[in-house]
């Protein structure tokens, strides 16, 4: 099963997705900041296979924080950034610093919620990909090829 962890700081944002993400058939785990989610993943056994991180947290640091989190823990967790905010600028440097992808809340026309569970089925769809290839590099030096 898929562990997901969600970081939003405005807990009726984190109940809608956690609703939909669970009933997707997705453990969810959920964190109201940055600082607690860097405590979740560096926790987290098994990391976390997807996180999910508000891109502006009014209560202190942003997704770029969690991003942090991630790598410092060195997984392979894909982290996709959610924003109310959205501008080019913001999902270049998101993508910069290793966000699998990036998705504003507030689409007009499209079900939101819908387009997270396609990312997120695309990044476990990479997560999986990268997997097997470092398994095969693996094996390949274990033999001697």
């Amino acid at each position: 099963m898929c562990r997901i962890l969600l970081v939003d700081d405005e807990p009726d944002v984190r109940t809608i997705i956690e609703r939909r993400l669970t009933r997707e058939g997705f453990k969810v785990d959920t964190a109201d900041s940055a600082a607690a989610a860097a405590d979740r993943i560096r926790e987290a056994d098994p990391p976390y296979d997807v996180i999910i991180a508000d891109m502006v947290m009014e209560t202190e640091a942003s997704g770029l924080e969690v991003l942090k989190a991630v790598f410092a823990r060195d997984v392979f967790g894909e982290v996709i950034v959610l924003t109310a905010y959205g501008s080019v600028q913001n999902a270049v440097e998101c993508m910069k610093r290793g966000a699998f992808d990036y998705l504003e809340k507030n689409i007009p026309g499209v079900d939101v919620l819908d387009l997270l569970v396609l990312k997120i089925q695309n990044a476990l769809e990479h997560r999986r990909s990268a997997v097997d290839f470092l398994q095969r590099i693996d094996l390949r030096r274990k033999s001697g090829a």
